[in-house]
């Protein structure tokens, strides 16, 4: 399996998680929480709102269009600080996200 292949399956693994907890929304957040210069749009998005409007459409951009993938990519230790120790989604999502962040690490998933 390629990078790409390994990668595409992880955001799958996110995208199917969040729907699996009801985080998934029908409904993109209004255009000028986008507009964000904070990393991870912190001040407008909420984390798991970053992830589905931000992160999984730019990365499968990437993908699609056959350009290079970030290098020294890591999201899990963000989530580790801005998911709550009592948030109902963290465990399994750092899970997931420590999986991804592997994969621009160079291990295998």
């Amino acid at each position: 399996m390629t990078l790409h292949d390994s990668v595409r399956d992880r955001l799958r693994a996110i995208e199917a998680l969040l729907r699996e907890t009801e985080h998934w929304q029908e409904t993109a957040p209004d255009s000028s929480a986008f507009a964000s210069d904070k990393p991870f749009c912190l001040d407008t998005l909420e984390p798991l709102e970053w992830l589905q409007w931000v992160l999984i459409p730019r990365m499968h951009q990437l993908l699609e269009s056959g350009q290079p993938l970030p290098q020294n990519f890591a999201v899990a230790p963000y989530y580790e600080m801005a998911l709550d120790q009592a948030h109902p989604v963290r465990e399994s999502m750092l899970a997931e996200l420590l999986l991804l962040d592997a994969l621009f690490a160079g291990e295998q998933a």
